[in-house]
């Protein structure tokens, strides 16, 4: 049977692929360690796990769930972006839960992009921008991301006509894979050329807990008249450790919201209901397992940042995200060097040309490995590239 076109055009994914390299290496017998996959080590916490538990012993939590979430839920979010942000944010028509953000971040191209659609989207990035522009039927204009303008997307080099034809511009910072940050006057910015162009501007702040050195990331939402244009996508995979849980929300426009659910009504059913209760205790807890959980990946960063000059690297530690954008050594492409460490030292990292073409001559080391680890793949690393 003839697959559609839309799937012929996409890519293989990327962390997918990662997988398949790894596997026929531990088939070799190679003791493989993985820096490729930003999927946190470290266990969700146990009052979070224990609100799972007390709640699913309800029954009225086995039925469908809202397709929107909880009020309660929504309420709870509402709550953190006035703690943390001072951001006042209607839990009826300005938050909506999702199935992890990524399912709500897909499923906004289908809400707007119709065939030969605009989307402006950064590179370096997320491979879901680029590709739900795609299945959507959209373009996608590339925003180059690079290091001589701190790996934010410069606005002036978008054209009038460009502007005018887009519907979606995204966003993520702290960046993944860069690690970059953005600060307000920069969102503020975007927010004034978003308004002046009509366009959404739909912001994955998935690693805005994630910050070092006393830095706190902004919300976009804090920039004046964002929520005119604005939708912010967040996650609790990051902060508390719930990758596999599956439960993030989106915030802001409330008619972008409600384009978003005619989606999700039509496409899922919702997220269970003892998962989202366990999302609100997460949300009202203790921040200081946050403020731990970045110790962690801040120890972490250091020794990776110090290993990496040691070898002749050259990088600035990051203020945010737990991942590390590097310059591959001198002779290589990216995908030469990610595939030479893997052979040579059982090491795998992403090669920056994964996350699209502006990524070429970088690679990303993932923190989410325990230490003992880390400090093995960096010595691998070390003793093949510095008597190489």
């Amino acid at each position: 049977m003839e697959k559609a076109t839309r799937i012929k055009k996409i890519p293989p994914y990327l962390f997918a692929e990662i997988d398949k390299k790894r596997e026929a290496a531990i088939k070799r017998g190679v003791d493989v360690i993985s820096l490729g996959i930003g999927d946190p080590d470290l266990p969700t916490p146990g009052y979070i796990i224990e609100s799972l538990y007390r709640s699913v012993q309800n029954p009225t939590n086995h039925q469908y769930p809202s397709y929107i979430g909880s009020l309660n839920f929504r309420k709870a979010v509402a709550d953190w972006y006035r703690r943390r942000y001072n951001i006042e944010l209607d839990p009826e028509t300005e938050v909506m839960a999702l199935i992890g953000s990524k399912e709500g971040i897909a499923h906004m191209f289908w809400a707007y992009i119709d065939p030969e659609d605009y989307a402006l989207i950064p590179d370096p990035a997320y491979p879901v921008y680029k590709t739900g522009t795609i299945f959507a039927g959209g373009v996608p204009y590339i925003m180059p991301l690079r290091a001589e303008n701190n790996f934010l997307p410069d606005l002036s080099a978008i054209g009038t006509e460009i502007a005018k034809k887009a519907k979606l511009m995204f966003l993520n910072y702290p960046n993944n894979p860069t690690a970059a940050v953005a600060s307000l006057e920069f969102f503020q910015r975007v927010v004034d050329f978003a308004r002046e162009n009509n366009i959404l501007v739909c912001h994955d702040s998935a690693y805005i807990d994630i910050t070092f050195d006393g830095y706190k990331a902004p919300s976009i939402l804090q920039a004046q008249g964002a929520k005119d244009v604005c939708v912010e996508f967040g996650s609790l995979s990051k902060p508390f450790n719930m990758t596999g849980w599956r439960i993030g929300y989106a915030v802001g426009n409330k008619e972008a919201l409600a384009n978003l659910a005619v989606i999700k009504t039509n496409i899922d059913s919702g997220q269970f209901n003892s998962i989202q209760d366990a999302a609100i205790d997460a949300l009202k807890g203790p921040e200081d397992q946050i403020n731990r959980m970045i110790e962690v990946y801040k120890k972490r960063r250091d020794l990776v940042v110090d290993t990496l000059k040691n070898i002749g690297i050259d990088i600035e530690k990051p203020k945010g995200t737990f991942y590390i954008w590097a310059p591959v050594p001198h002779g290589y492409t990216s995908a030469q060097f990610a595939e030479m460490l893997l052979e040579q030292t059982g090491v795998i990292v992403s090669p920056g040309n994964a996350y699209g073409n502006y990524g070429e001559g970088y690679f990303r080391i993932s923190l989410t490995i325990s230490e003992a680890r880390l400090i093995e793949a960096l010595e691998r690393m070390k003793k093949y590239l510095k008597f190489k």
